[in-house]
């Protein structure tokens, strides 16, 4: 009898996993024309009041580049608000110092962090509080942005008539343990959800978004109930796209990587924490869907790849369709690399990738059940 289970579990493995290769291969196509056939480009050099909203907490290193180059775009209608979230490094004297310079830029010191909240939801609420214009843009202070940027938030929103854009922004990764972990936030729009059916569909689950760029209408997130909605959440642009969808706005997701990009973290163990809180929290912190999930990785994500020199070994008549799998991961990857601006060659590794996405899962689940949460910004976020 268990060799007959197993005989019939073999049997279904196999046409599934194709399955598997051919979908992902063609959604990452597919994801990739949907991104470039609705962004358009950069245009629009005034109209309505931007807000650009720049969260920082202990950001020395970085948060003079950020404002610097939000000092210097094309566009003309715009705001800078910087909120010290109460920085215990040289964050504020150098935004002193740089609003002493920009008469644009308005530097705010955050409020102490109230009892549920999670730190960057709050400092978000209280920059959307202090904003004056029309259309808010969200970014991080390890952001750097093109002369451009604001230009092309606001020409997308008008041209595309849309409520809420974010996307892709450029990714700058210089250890290979960034290589694997930084990737593992573009797996659901890379090749898991069709993004063409966010335009066709109400269901939120199709909208997504990356805090590190997230355009939106001041009228829009006022109608979600602001930056509450989302008080508790790491996740809390996926959580943002979601309440917008939800209340029946158009959200897009795009390419911006010609127009902002960042170095998100220092090396596999800034990495493994700044991802690492927002995964279980993605799954709703439901162990069972995220064990599921990380089942399903494990066998059709991930063991295509030894399966492949086991079927060699022992000569298994499903060679053709692992050989054929395991080369349609391959290039879904590279495409994937390849729409980020990235070298083509990290598509390679795409099977340490999914081994660290389940290291980094489990992670993510235990630091959470255990009550211990991850040390970020010197805050620990549960």
């Amino acid at each position: 009898m268990a060799k007959e289970i197993l005989s019939v579990v073999i049997q279904v493995y196999y046409p599934i996993l194709f399955v598997v290769g051919i979908y992902f291969f063609i959604i990452s196509l597919a994801n990739h024309y949907e991104m470039w056939r609705f962004t358009l480009d950069a245009e629009m050099a005034d109209g309505p009041l931007v807000s650009v909203l720049v969260p920082a907490r202990n950001e020395e290193s970085c948060i003079a580049r950020c404002i610097l180059s939000l000092c210097n775009q094309y566009y003309q209608n715009y705001e800078i608000l910087v909120l010290n979230d109460n920085s215990t490094d040289s964050t504020l004297p150098i935004l002193e110092q740089l609003a002493a310079e920009n008469r644009r830029l308005k530097v705010i010191n955050g409020a102490p962090l109230p009892g549920g909240w999670y730190g960057k939801p709050f400092a978000l609420h209280q920059l959307a509080k202090e904003a004056k214009g029309e259309i808010l843009l969200f970014t991080d202070a390890d952001t750097i942005h093109s002369p451009t940027s604001i230009s092309w938030a606001v020409t997308n929103i008008t041209g595309l008539k849309a409520d809420m854009i974010s996307g892709y922004i450029g990714q700058k990764m210089n250890t290979l343990g960034e290589i694997v972990t930084v990737p593992l936030m573009f797996l659901l729009t890379g090749f898991v959800i069709p993004l063409f059916l966010n335009r066709f569909t109400k269901l939120h689950f199709f909208s997504s978004a990356i805090g590190q760029y997230i355009a939106i209408r001041r009228e829009v997130l006022n109608a979600i109930g602001g930056c509450e909605s989302f008080k508790k959440k790491t996740s809390e642009d996926i959580y943002m796209s979601r309440h917008v969808k939800r209340m029946g706005y158009q959200t897009r997701f795009l390419d911006i990587t010609a127009h902002a990009w960042c170095r998100m973290y220092n090396g596999y163990n800034e990495a493994l924490q700044g991802i690492g809180k927002n995964i279980f929290d993605f799954f709703a912190k439901n162990s069972l869907l995220l064990f599921f999930v990380a089942l399903v990785a494990s066998f059709f994500f991930f063991f295509p790849f030894p399966l492949l020199f086991i079927s060699i070994i022992t000569k298994s008549p499903h060679l053709g369709i692992v050989i054929l799998v395991n080369i349609l991961y391959t290039l879904t990857w590279i495409f994937m690399f390849l729409g980020h601006r990235l070298e083509w060659y990290y598509g390679l590794l795409w099977p340490l990738l999914w081994l660290n996405f389940l290291r980094v899962a489990s992670y993510s689940w235990f630091r959470t059940v255990s009550g211990k949460g991850f040390l970020w910004k010197d805050r620990v976020v549960s």
